[in-house]
């Protein structure tokens, strides 16, 4: 039955883009029962659908006849129209180097084939969770308008209440909190508008790195400083996600305006706690930011915890 209520949640809607049949009809058998799904079999004619429609999200090959996945990209991240809407390559198993330049082109996830149907429902529902909680959190003006995650106010709104419940349901709770080592040298060597580049594309890394984890909340809280907020995690569990984004930013190559090849590294202080009436939030915040400031004077590209 249709539920034609004014209070149902409409379906959200995929563009697949690729030229071979068999991997649309598998796509789409995958992905239809929960999901509206708009087909292309070219770069060309995903480009004539979007100016009729703009889906939610776009999974894109990146290997196809005339216009390629990485030319599609680019052009939608040109338009204000299509530049943020979400980007899922689609590509073989032997592109080792495609996945990174996916990322650097603004791609928010990579999906190898052969396809496995539990890998794509997942990375697709979580990036669709992900696109409606920035959609609210937009609405009520609490979206860091540079890089498109969470401001400091959505932050300081979220983590009381957070603390709150994880007080209550004597769960664990973890704070990531990280800074961007030698940033101002950084913009003074490669300019403010590159060094822009570089905290969206860090932002975007801390959205991937966190996108199997519904709960957590990450967001820009100064300059250069970003936050992970992890409900019903532990402190072993806060390494672990800390550690893997110390290393993808490590590993992380952003391409300049001329082209070439720039890096950067992460510090990251982590706390975490099982709270309790007696304890007190600022508290916590105060510890993650003292070990950050002990992963920088130690040496940087580290993680206090």
């Amino acid at each position: 039955m249709i539920d034609t209520s004014s209070n149902a949640t409409p379906r959200q809607s995929i563009l697949i883009v690729d030229d071979k049949k068999t991997n649309l009809a598998l796509l789409n058998k995958i992905l239809a029962p929960e999901y509206t799904i708009l087909a292309a079999r070219s770069g060309e004619e995903a480009l004539k659908r979007l100016a009729e429609n703009l889906p939610d999200l776009i999974l894109l090959d990146t290997v196809m006849p005339g216009m390629d996945g990485f030319e599609v990209i680019s052009r939608l991240k040109r338009e204000p129209a299509t530049q943020r809407i979400p980007v899922i390559f689609i590509s073989g198993p032997n592109d080792a180097g495609d996945e990174e330049k996916s990322f650097n082109l603004g791609a928010v996830d990579y999906i190898g084939k052969p396809f496995k149907e539990v890998i794509v429902r997942a990375r697709v529902r979580n990036h669709l969770q992900i696109l409606r909680q920035m959609s609210v959190i937009e609405r009520l003006g609490l979206l860091d308008p540079l890089t498109d995650i969470a401001s400091r106010r959505s932050f300081d709104e979220h983590l009381p209440r957070v603390w709150e419940s994880a007080v209550r349901e004597r769960k664990p709770l973890a704070l990531l909190m990280m800074d961007i080592d030698n940033f101002k040298a950084y913009n003074d060597t490669h300019g403010r508008p590159q060094g822009d580049v570089l905290l969206k594309r860090i932002a975007c890394l801390i959205k991937s790195a966190t996108a199997h984890h519904p709960l957590d909340i990450c967001a820009r809280i100064g300059g250069e400083e970003f936050v992970v907020l992890c409900p019903e995690t532990d402190h072993v569990g806060a390494l672990d996600i800390a550690e893997q984004l110390r290393l993808n930013v490590e590993n992380m190559k952003v391409l300049s305006f001329d082209r070439k090849p720039t890096s950067a590294t992460i510090s990251i202080g982590v706390a975490s706690v099982i709270p309790t009436n007696d304890d007190e939030m600022t508290s916590f915040i105060k510890l993650a930011d003292e070990r950050l400031y002990a992963a920088k004077t130690n040496g940087r590209n580290r993680i206090v915890g």
